[in-house]
């Protein structure tokens, strides 16, 4: 007597072996007994498609027919618990099954019949098993649908069940997915693709499988899947449709550079705009601006892209116009408002490396490789993974945690600025963190000047104002800019600027932003002459005054009604805590009748038991922040030469003449070795000057400034005036004036000074282009002391690569190259034309530049910026006026 019983096969997904029973027993295949016997139950398997042990389709569609009959009704006992698991009638119908396959008499069930309704009651107990989807089909045969999704296969077994050779391979070890282990509609996906992709015999393999179509009740056929769904589903991975933000915000970054890129006539502010009107203003269009001209070098094409970023923000977000200019102008407030982030570069490395998991050395040796923090930044923000992305930064918010670090104050403060800039990081994405990080260090290291700024303002505001027409003027665009640049420098506030601008337009821009008192004006500048009989020459026909020009340091006095005093430098920075002496003076100074006052003066090194003025190095020693009177060593002397405003009235446009005689003199009083009027002369007599100007060098002064007083008199803030002429002693010795240049470069020292650097390149202030161009290499003029702290100041504004904004010859091969940080106050004997150096280049001589004949350094110039340098055209106007030598005006490849 042998045993039928149905295992599976890497080869055949059903195969009946026969094996002697234990004992000579018939075994009934009647429905007396309601679980069958373990070794009667059918087991998962694997499919396989091979048809050398495939059984014929004509034999399975037979027993499919049979079982299908023969289990209609018969839903699967409450004994049936497990999928597999055999019932009574299902055990009839495996043994009639096998009868119609050749293994039984005709008519009676066998075990194929129990195994197909086997078959049958395992999909029926998975259906009522499996969960139904998220979103059900709404179709007819929803059900059969969810069964079949209930045992289908994953989607990886699934493709590679779909490789023949590699389910030969793996079928001893790969099993098909449990009924409970099935995946839903997502496994009905996958299923329906493979069904679609494989071969006809191996859809009646799978033990089950249903046909691809189902009978509906009006007899027509439908598939289980849809239409859509089964294309979907026989698609490969990499071609499926998935969101692609990544690619969304590559082709915004694309549309956003190319229109801002565009010229002013062609560009369209709303296509440059990829968020709603009344929206913030992202961080990213900025930055990305700010990206876009890095990569630029002519202030045309630089001014143009940001004249169209403030185009685009005025016709979306106008609020956010003013923290637009603010950060474009690297600048968190006004300058006279005093506020610092007080942010230093240690405290940047450790914020950036908690901010992005990484250990301070491992930044600090990426810093020294790159030379730039910011890219060091935007490197480790790049390298970084986020589960959950950020809420995007907007402009508005990173100009307020600008200043919300910069009053943080006490303690603790700067573990608290530290979170500030760490919650900026982290929220940072694509090149956001190399700006951000250069905003903190103050340092954008794009050629960006803030004149280019208030340039592409005005030429927006141009193109942006519909409510009047442009005066008529040969450039509407130069106008604009120069209506900014006026504006500014008498009330050099943005947050009164930029509103004015928005409601009034460009062109009554003067009318509303007037001098306020409390805010510094831009100092009126003097020009250098060579000599006496110059002066008269130039101002013949006038009158005007000669006056001691003090070697000290230009301020302006805020005095307002309520009696504040603020003390504002020449860069509008406030000085109030610098000179708590002069403030407490104030009172003991101006007369009963003056509520309130703006006052031009020089504050001096003064020795009162002397009655001596003294060097300028003297009052360098001064500390800058925080002195209280009792701690001064250094006494001081104010100086008054000129008055701005007084109880209430700006005086900007009247005359010298009514300034001085009307106002200055008699709202003053003298206190000697505290406050005194600047000692002056009106005279055109060329001897009577000459010996004025000897006394004043004798008075330890550095010469005279000549002012005419009653034509053309008005007082010009923030310009360098035809009006006001400078004669120092020293200036008929040699080439006039001093001049104040860059540090951009050095060279190596040996011998001696190994070490430290032995020379520096420097260069003069181009402003038309907004480039650095070399006047000279200095070597000379250094104590040992001087060049050791110049050596160190520098070496920490080193960078990899001249920046683009450097004019120098292809010959010249520095060791190392500067961040344009300090301003030195040099000395030469004499200018020459130089093949070699780029200052005044195309001015004076086509093709050559001009450099300096035996430079010595003077001093530190820390009262002024980079951009505040001696400008080439300067250079140019110094050696236009110079008596030439000839035997110095040759043409010298090297000016060491």
């Amino acid at each position: 007597m042998f045993l039928l019983r149905a295992t599976s096969s890497t080869t055949s997904p059903l195969l009946l072996r026969c094996r002697p029973l234990p004992s000579p027993k018939t075994l009934a295949l009647a429905p007396a007994s309601p679980i069958l016997p373990f070794f009667l139950r059918a087991r998962p398997f694997a499919a396989a498609p091979s048809s050398a042990s495939a059984a014929s389709p004509r034999r399975r569609a037979a027993a499919v027919a049979v079982a299908a009959k023969s289990g209609e009704g018969k839903p699967p006992t409450a004994g049936a618990k497990r999928a597999g698991e055999v019932t009574a009638p299902a055990a009839a119908a495996a043994a009639a099954g096998m009868s119609a396959s050749g293994g039984g008499a005709g008519g009676k069930r066998t075990v194929a019949d129990v195994l197909m309704g086997n078959a049958r009651a395992a999909a029926s107990k998975a259906k009522k098993a499996a969960p139904s989807p998220k979103k059900p089909r709404a179709q007819p045969d929803g059900a059969e649908a969810e069964a079949e999704a209930a045992v289908a296969p994953s989607p990886v077994k699934t493709k590679r069940a779909s490789s023949p050779a590699k389910s030969l391979a793996d079928g001893t070890k790969k099993r098909s997915t449990s009924p409970a282990k099935s995946k839903g509609p997502a496994a009905a996906a996958q299923l329906g693709g493979a069904k679609e992709n494989s071969p006809s015999p191996k859809r009646s393999k799978t033990l089950a499988a249903k046909s691809d179509t189902a009978p509906q009740a009006d007899g027509k056929e439908t598939t289980s899947l849809t239409k859509a769904e089964d294309q979907a589903a026989s698609q490969p991975d990499d071609k499926k449709q998935k969101p692609k933000p990544i690619n969304s915000s590559k082709t915004e970054d694309k549309n956003t550079t190319l229109e801002l890129k565009k010229k002013g006539s062609e560009f369209d502010p709303m296509a440059a705009a990829y968020w709603k009107p009344g929206e913030p203003v992202p961080f990213l269009f900025l930055a990305r601006a700010l990206d876009l001209i890095s990569n630029e070098s002519g202030r045309i094409v630089i001014t143009e892209i940001l004249s169209n970023v403030f185009r685009t923000v005025m016709a979306t977000t106008p609020d956010d116009l003013l923290a637009t200019v603010y950060l474009s102008a690297n600048r968190i407030a006004a300058p006279h408002e005093g506020i610092e982030l007080g942010i230093g570069d240690a405290s940047v490395i450790r914020a950036l490396a908690e901010a992005y998991g990484r250990k301070e050395e491992h930044v600090k040796k990426d810093l020294k490789e790159l030379g730039d923090l910011g890219l060091v930044a935007k490197a480790s923000r790049s390298s970084q993974k986020m589960m959950i992305k950020p809420k995007p930064l907007t402009i508005s918010r990173v100009l307020s945690t600008f200043r919300a670090i910069a009053k943080e104050s006490g303690k603790d403060s700067q573990d608290k600025k530290r979170n500030h800039i760490k919650g900026l990081l982290v929220a940072a994405t694509d090149c956001e963190p190399q700006y951000i990080t250069r905003l903190l260090q103050s340092k954008m290291r794009i050629g960006l000047a803030e004149k280019t700024v208030q340039m592409a303002l005005g030429q927006a505001a141009v193109y942006s104002d519909k409510k009047s027409s442009p005066p008529k003027v040969q450039s509407p665009f130069e106008e604009a800019a120069k209506i900014i640049k006026q504006v500014y420098s008498v009330l050099p506030i943005y947050d009164k600027i930029v509103p004015a601008l928005l409601e009034v337009g460009v062109w009554k821009l003067p009318e509303t932003c007037k001098f306020s008192i409390g805010v510094p004006v831009g100092p009126m500048l003097a020009k250098a002459t060579k000599s006496v009989s110059e002066i008269i020459d130039k101002f013949q026909g006038l009158e005007y005054t000669c006056e001691y020009k003090y070697d000290g340091e230009r301020a302006q006095i805020h005095c307002m009604e309520d009696g504040t005093v603020e003390i504002y430098s020449r860069n509008a920075e406030r000085n109030t805590g610098k000179y708590p002496d002069v403030v407490d003076a104030v009172s003991r100074f101006r007369k009963p009748t003056v509520k309130s006052f703006v006052l031009d003066c020089e504050i001096v090194a003064y020795d009162r038991e002397k009655q001596k003025i003294l060097p300028f190095q003297i009052l360098s020693t001064r500390a800058r922040k925080g002195v209280t009177i009792n701690d001064i060593k250094v006494s001081v002397c104010t100086f008054g030469f000129d008055i701005l405003y007084i109880n209430g009235k700006p005086l900007l446009q009247e005359q010298l003449k009514i300034r001085r005689e009307q106002h200055l003199y008699n709202s003053f009083e003298e206190v000697p070795g505290v406050f005194q009027l600047a000692t002056a002369i009106t005279s055109n007599d060329l001897e009577e000057i000459q010996k004025f100007l000897d006394t004043a060098v004798n008075s330890s002064c550095e010469g005279l400034i000549i002012k005419t007083l009653d034509k053309d008199a008005t007082y010009e803030p923030a310009k360098r005036s035809n009006n006001w002429l400078k004669l120092k002693k020293d200036y008929m010795d040699s080439i006039g004036d001093s001049l104040d240049l860059v540090p951009i470069a050095a060279f190596y020292g040996r011998g001696k000074r190994t070490g430290v650097f032995g020379s520096f390149l420097l260069a003069c202030y181009d402003e038309q282009n907004e480039e650095y161009q070399t006047i000279c290499n200095i070597g000379t003029g250094f104590s040992e002391q001087q060049l050791e702290e110049r050596s160190s100041s520098l070496r920490t504004k080193v960078i990899e690569k001249p920046k683009a904004y450097y004019r120098f010859a292809d010959t010249m091969d520095p060791d190392v190259w500067f961040e344009p940080s300090e301003v030195w106050e040099v000395k030469a004997a004499d200018l020459s034309i130089s093949p070699v150096h780029r200052a005044a280049n195309g001015i004076v001589d086509p093709s050559k530049g001009i450099s300096l004949r035996f430079p010595r350094l003077l001093r530190l110039r820390d009262d002024k910026s980079p951009e505040q340098a001696t400008t080439s055209e300067q250079v140019a106007d110094m050696y236009r006026a110079q008596k030439i030598n000839h035997g110095y005006n040759q043409e010298d490849e090297d000016d060491d």
